[in-house]
């Protein structure tokens, strides 16, 4: 175990940029639609992030690529839903997944705006409220406002847990002191740690937010009034 350590922490120092564009895609990749509502792109990153006071990846890079990368898809899905309208909300393979569909639309009409803002933090959610915020007509300007401000709190809420854990535990000797194996052994534990911690989160609010999707396209099949998230 502690030579995959020196291995996997050898070959990040030695390969930055992969770890970068790791972190660029895992970010990325949660705003596309129906793609982002199983990757665990923030798990991926908050695990990655541990490695920044170590020095194997610098917390700037990190930042960085986190923000882009989410810039980027949302910007991408929105502009998707701009342009087609409504008509991308029927269309394969979002037509696959009327649920999820009828709740991002629910939490649109519920929130306005802060839909936008909110949705950043709410998988599966995360992953449809761009395009629908586009297909429904939200002026673009107040779009891309809204969503880098949420995007500028969403990258420092998923990189500072596993980067301060580290170095909290390294400012009271738990690093410092140790060498060897001892200190691999404790990298491993935080990063495992991160790892676990980040896809409990994450399967959780995507549990959650499936749920309350069923229950909001089912009331309105049903007649009932609809249910806001």
């Amino acid at each position: 175990m502690t030579s995959l350590i020196d291995s996997l922490i050898a070959f990040v120092s030695a390969h930055a940029w992969l770890a970068y564009l790791t972190i660029f895609l895992a970010a990325l990749l949660e705003a596309v639609p129906i793609v982002g509502s199983v990757i665990p792109g923030s798990t991926i990153i908050l695990a990655l992030s541990a490695l920044v006071p170590g020095g194997e990846l610098d917390l700037v890079g990190v930042f960085a690529t986190a923000v882009a990368g989410a810039a980027i898809g949302d910007g991408t899905a929105f502009w998707i839903g701009h342009r087609s309208q409504r008509e991308i909300l029927g269309a394969w393979p979002m037509s696959r997944y009327p649920n999820v569909i009828a709740q991002s639309e629910t939490f649109f009409h519920r929130w306005g705006t802060l839909a936008v803002f909110f949705a950043r933090f709410v998988p599966p959610i995360r992953a449809f409220v761009p395009v629908t915020a586009g297909a429904l007509g939200m002026p673009p300007p107040r779009f891309y406002a809204v969503n880098i401000a949420a995007i500028l709190l969403w990258a420092p809420a998923h990189i500072l847990p596993g980067m301060l854990a580290v170095s909290a535990l390294d400012r009271a000797g738990g690093l410092a002191g140790l060498e060897g194996a001892a200190k691999h052994y404790w990298m491993l534990l935080v990063l495992g740690g991160a790892v676990l911690a980040g896809l409990a989160t994450w399967w959780i609010r995507r549990k959650r937010g499936i749920n309350v999707a069923v229950t909001a396209a089912t009331a309105r099949k049903d007649g009932s009034p609809s249910l806001r998230a």
